[in-house]
């Protein structure tokens, strides 16, 4: 049974749950307060019956008439609400009032003069509660009076009281109950709108959705991050976008070349009509480049598809002279005509070993590709700063923001071979490795790029 109440009560909707909460809430509280009402009434209410009783008290010549007309046969009058009852030492009574009230041992007691007084509580002749304070009489006889008032008088208004109590209880729990479920409409309205809009964005994939932020509570920082969210999967949708736009734009001359050259190459075994052994080894070099920088084109892109926040491979501590030297020699194999400058200090760094060499590659690759003839190209390590100079044309100012971008190319740059990816990816694993890169033009014409990597001239001990 607790457990189907429990099932029924989380399927309810949050602001009925609420409503029940605070309706059992007040309910209990008023239970509480009605029954500490109740009893110290009736705490009082009994005190105050007892002091009257203690001071109610027959003269002598009272007692003396009542035994009178005990022994004479004349029934006693009834004195108001009160029953006074005459007790003798040997048992005996007379009483004046509706009913007679049993004589016990606490009234011989007092009859006897082996107690002052005695209270209680029994049932008379008629089957009442009442009341019975019993007290000495001054005499030298063996007699005690007893006054009596029936509790129905207090039971009367406890009866009142507690249906008072009644009515009001619950008057108090169905107000707390419709309270409750107002001030639960009123405090998930934010809610709802927030629930709302994720709906809404779940259904349409709408991402411009935008929740108001009011006040500085729980319910508006809630709604700040689904605006930060729905912003940042805004811009990862729309950076998205923009890298299939830009690499369908990338790839579309490369694949258009390779069509053409493998059109050539068909077209010439269909007709018959060899081509000559020149254009021919022409052409399939044309073909085998247009292959080289497809594949190349493809793997910046899965580089990049990678997400920001995770990392491509484990991280250790490699040594970044080692890897230098590594590129260079690569470098070198693509640019033979031009001298290269090198002063390499140890350092050593924590980064991914593949991914930090193929960002040096694209470093020393861009000073290659726009180095004139016979050039020089200085490379400098010194406390884990790198820096590659060459003496190419440069870079114009306004254009050194967008070098980062992802397929960005400069106009004098749009005729070499490349994707315009390569700086994106140095910028990429130089940020991932926890250090920063820039290009700015170099003194005396050129262009520097300055790698700067956190690490220490000697390895750690464990190496």
């Amino acid at each position: 049974m607790t457990g189907r109440l429990r099932n029924w009560f989380r399927s309810r909707p949050l602001r009925s749950r609420l409503a029940l909460l605070t309706a059992a809430a007040v309910a209990f509280a008023v239970a509480a307060v009605s029954l500490a009402c109740w009893f110290v009434t009736r705490a009082q209410l009994e005190a105050e019956l007892d002091s009257s009783l203690r001071s109610t008290r027959l003269d002598p010549n009272g007692v003396q008439q009542l035994l009178s007309m005990c022994r004479q046969g004349t029934p006693p009058p009834v004195a108001g609400s009160y029953t006074v009852q005459v007790v003798l030492g040997d048992g005996g009574a007379c009483t004046s009032g509706e009913a007679a009230i049993p004589v016990g041992a606490a009234e011989l007691a007092v009859a006897r003069k082996q107690l002052d007084d005695a209270l209680h509580t029994v049932k008379d002749g008629a089957g009442r509660e009442m009341r019975v304070y019993t007290y000495q009489q001054d005499s030298p006889l063996e007699i005690a009076v007893s006054v009596a008032r029936p509790l129905s008088e207090i039971d009367n208004s406890m009866s009142t009281l507690r249906w008072v109590l009644l009515l009001v209880s619950g008057i108090g729990v169905v107000g707390a109950g419709a309270a409750g479920l107002w001030v639960a409409r009123t405090g998930l309205e934010p809610v709802d709108r927030l629930t709302g809009a994720v709906e809404h964005v779940a259904a349409t994939e709408d991402l411009t959705v935008r929740i108001p932020v009011e006040g500085e509570d729980e319910i508006a920082r809630l709604s700040r991050s689904f605006n930060a969210m729905t912003a940042a999967l805004a811009s990862s949708r729309d950076r998205q976008a923009q890298l299939i736009a830009d690499a369908g734009h990338e790839l579309r001359t490369p694949l258009t070349s390779l069509r053409t050259n493998v059109e050539l190459l068909a077209r010439s075994e269909e007709t018959g009509r060899a081509i000559p052994p020149d254009d021919r080894r022409a052409l399939m070099a044309s073909v085998k480049a247009q292959m080289t920088e497809l594949a190349a084109l493809i793997g910046d892109l899965q580089e990049l598809a990678r997400p920001d926040a995770v990392q491509p491979g484990p991280l250790e501590v490699v040594p970044l002279h080692t890897i230098l030297r590594t590129a260079l020699d690569r470098a070198r194999l693509r640019g033979p005509e031009l001298t290269f400058v090198t002063d390499l200090a140890p350092w050593y760094v924590r980064a991914e070993a593949p991914a930090l060499e193929r960002a040096l590659v694209n470093v020393l690759d861009n000073a290659v590709k726009f180095s004139p003839p016979r050039g020089t190209v200085e490379v400098t390590l010194m406390r884990g700063e790198l820096t590659v100079r060459d003496q190419g044309p440069g870079i114009a100012p306004d254009e050194l923001p967008h070098v980062f971008d992802r397929f960005w190319r400069s106009p004098s740059a749009r005729s070499l071979p490349g994707s315009g990816l390569g700086l994106s990816i140095v910028a990429r694993t130089v940020q991932q490795a926890g250090g920063t890169v820039s290009l700015a033009p170099a003194e005396g014409g050129g262009t520097v790029a300055t790698l700067r990597l956190p690490g220490a001239p000697t390895p750690p001990p464990e190496l």
